[in-house]
């Protein structure tokens, strides 16, 4: 199925949000480059096909809610506890979750076409909004695409361990697939 203009709900179920991080520092053959998902978020995607520029997209996400899905390098695989412990100090003390339980994404402008559209727009994390451009394409009935966030452009400090030996490297990729096709109406009972 195609992508139609008008209005499509967004979340888990329609598609995903994946952060892709990296390591730096002395120590970083010990670490792992993580994918960790937003398991909890919902948005809205206006499309209007014959003029971008009246499209629009929000996104609200549960700030608790991101899960490692994966790590690779390092010198031994991620483990159960391993995958737990980021986790906990992704809540704590990178994105205190506490204080600032949701990171939202609202577009001010789209252009471009359906092989390459741009869409820029403020994006919140831990209270700092900042201006933020995400790239994609449609095909195949799907949005996807990417942008990059440095943290510290926010306020957040990069995570490090072992007294800044290892370090997550302060530029994130956040990539996204989405479902926008048409749903069928479900049958009435």
């Amino acid at each position: 199925m195609s992508i139609t203009s008008g209005r499509h709900t967004l979340g888990p179920g329609s598609g995903r949000l994946l952060v892709h991080t990296t390591r730096s520092g002395l120590g970083a053959k010990a670490g792992h480059d993580l994918t960790i998902e937003a398991t909890r978020w919902h948005g809205e995607a206006t499309v209007d096909l014959a003029d971008p520029a009246g499209s629009s997209v929000t996104v609200d996400v549960d700030a608790g809610s991101f899960e490692v899905r994966e790590g690779t390098g390092g010198i031994r695989p991620l483990t159960g506890s391993d995958r737990e412990e980021i986790e906990k100090n992704l809540r704590r003390k990178v994105l205190h979750t506490e204080r600032h339980p949701t990171i939202t994404f609202r577009s001010a402008r789209v252009d471009g076409t359906a092989e390459a559209f741009r869409v820029e727009g403020d994006l919140t994390i831990v209270g700092v909004t900042r201006p933020v451009t995400l790239r994609g394409s449609l095909a195949e009935g799907h949005a996807r695409g990417s942008a990059s966030i440095v943290q510290t452009h926010w306020g957040i400090q990069p995570y490090s361990a072992f007294f800044g030996a290892l370090k997550l490297g302060d530029e994130v990729e956040v990539r996204f697939d989405l479902d926008l096709t048409p749903k069928s109406p479900s049958p009435s009972a």
